[in-house]
């Protein structure tokens, strides 16, 4: 018995937005595997999770900006980079239930609905269809429902590794950090990264991540930890691992 396909408007009602034009709800969903030759990424969601990282981004200093009226443009910086990582956009899509209506290629259907770098693409995605469906205001509104309780959820600024290595940098006259990526391996939808931090003086930090952001935030750690820099803000060392 063949198992019934996932019904993309109970998608929609999870996001809040009625889709005027399904065919872009649908196009935030089709990963890169699941497209034709002929279609190219213009049919996939890799222009929308563009489009959509920008709009995640404006909406979400926007929040910032309102729910924290005394803090600081460091307190902010610190928050929105938290808030809008590829592992929190992650979480935000999986809260949608999206990895079944996520269509991918043969070779991808095991592994690539439960991807985190998937599933944060498609959520960034999401963002920007809505955007381009219902203007700014409608992808505002779905950014302020499904990320103020983890924005409300930050009781102090939060300091990742990148973040600590920046102002380390800054405080020392020396440029920011540069962050390269030295090896890319594993298939599309598992991807894994192999990034180098670099200052100038120090020896680079290799890091490694099943993002690019989780491999210089693995550097950045690990160059800070080296020169006996780094101080975890929390008991949890996993987190230490999957920070913006």
């Amino acid at each position: 018995m063949s198992r019934r396909k996932p019904d993309p408007a109970l998608l929609a009602e999870r996001l809040g937005h009625r889709f005027a034009d399904p065919g872009l709800l649908l196009q935030a969903l089709t990963h890169v595997s699941a497209a034709s030759g002929s279609e190219g990424p213009a049919a996939t969601y890799q222009r929308l999770e563009f489009l959509g990282d920008r709009v995640l981004g404006l909406a979400a200093s926007e929040m910032l900006f309102r729910a924290f009226p005394d803090a600081s443009e460091g307190d902010l910086s610190r928050r929105l980079s938290e808030l809008v990582r590829k592992e929190t956009c992650a979480a935000v899509a999986d809260d949608w239930d999206v990895g079944p209506h996520i269509r991918l290629g043969p070779g991808a259907q095991a592994a690539g609905r439960r991807n985190p770098s998937i599933l944060g693409d498609v959520c960034e995605a999401l963002i920007g269809a809505v955007f381009l469906d219902g203007g700014y205001g409608a992808a505002s509104a779905v950014v302020e429902r499904s990320f103020a309780g983890r924005m409300q959820a930050q009781a102090e600024p939060p300091h990742s590794p990148k973040q600590v290595l920046q102002e380390w940098a800054l405080a020392r006259a020396l440029p920011t950090p540069t962050y390269t990526v030295v090896e890319r391996s594993g298939p599309d939808h598992a991807p894994r990264f192999r990034v180098a931090a670099s200052l100038p003086g120090q020896e680079p930090a290799h890091g490694l991540g099943s993002s690019k952001r989780a491999a210089e935030q693995d550097a950045a750690q690990k160059l800070l930890a080296r020169e006996g820099l780094w101080t975890p803000p929390s008991p949890e060392p996993a987190l230490l691992e999957i920070g913006q």
